[in-house]
């Protein structure tokens, strides 16, 4: 089984509680992505198969340890004929990590509109890997590639990415990998429009708020373009929208994200914010 595999497949622990692999490497700081995957699958395990995740809303509360595993606490909120409704808390050591409500729906016939001509052909581009350092993802399951166009307001961040490696025919575990990978430097956007980046580290940074509505099955093997742009920044906090996008122009899902932007006024107020709001890239 490939390592993203391993990560995406939570273990029940006692009752509605999931446990979920650590990613490693010791020390660093636990990858969003993963957490709010883990949350997502550990939820599906709780609802029928006849109805799957429409969107998901997380706050990340907490920072954790990337070599760290993490336990999945599931609270059944609402079950009807054809919705569901969970609450998740991710736990490392009984500190609560993050928070999600997780909404679930069987399909249903109407009218359908999300599909479009995309920008380029991603076979054209290098092969750039992620924004910036990301040892906590094995990217060798990865093909990223990374396309920035426009300055100041008109920026837009386009990060076409597939699994390199086999997977099985699972629609919901290409949907846990979509969460996975679409938390991948998500707020750097904001910084962008400004000129600056995470990876320069000229301010405090990090997704405390993220929200994704799933419109349609995907295929995590194929290309996918998730295509970013920030229309807001203030109080040190910005937001971020995005698509994702199939290769044949159809979107799948909507994302929205807020996350910490702001000055670094010095050491101990860095070290505070930094502990509470993990920087997901």
């Amino acid at each position: 089984m490939s390592t993203l595999l391993q990560l995406l497949d939570v273990q029940p622990a006692e009752g509605e509680v999931f446990t979920g692999q650590a990613s490693g490497p010791a020390g660093k700081r636990a990858f969003g992505g993963l957490l709010a995957a883990q949350s997502l699958a550990a939820t599906c395990r709780t609802v029928g198969d006849d109805r799957s995740p429409t969107n998901m809303h997380m706050q990340f509360l907490r920072g954790g340890n990337a070599g760290e595993a993490a336990e999945y606490h599931v609270h059944q909120v609402y079950d009807g004929r054809t919705a569901s409704a969970r609450r998740v808390e991710s736990y490392e050591h009984g500190r609560m990590l993050t928070t999600a409500t997780v909404s679930f729906a069987t399909a249903l016939a109407g009218p359908e509109h999300g599909i479009g001509a995309l920008p380029h052909d991603p076979e054209g581009l290098p092969r750039t890997g992620p924004p910036g350092p990301a040892p906590a993802l094995p990217l060798d399951e990865f093909d990223i590639r990374v396309a920035d166009e426009g300055l100041g307001d008109e920026f837009v961040r386009r990060m076409w990415w597939r699994v390199t490696t086999a997977l099985p025919d699972d629609p919901l575990l290409h949907t846990l990998i979509a969460v996975y990978i679409t938390d991948l430097y998500g707020i750097d956007p904001a910084l962008a429009v400004h000129g600056h980046s995470m990876r320069s580290r000229t301010h405090r940074s990090g997704t405390t708020d993220s929200s994704i509505w799933f419109h349609r099955p995907l295929n995590a093997g194929q290309w996918n373009l998730l295509e970013s742009r920030s229309p807001a920044s203030a109080r040190g906090r910005g937001v971020i929208t995005s698509s994702l996008i199939a290769a044949d122009g159809v979107v799948t899902a909507t994302l929205v994200q807020e996350g910490l932007v702001a000055d670094r006024l010095g050491v101990d107020s860095s070290t505070e914010q930094t502990r509470r709001y993990p920087n997901t890239g």
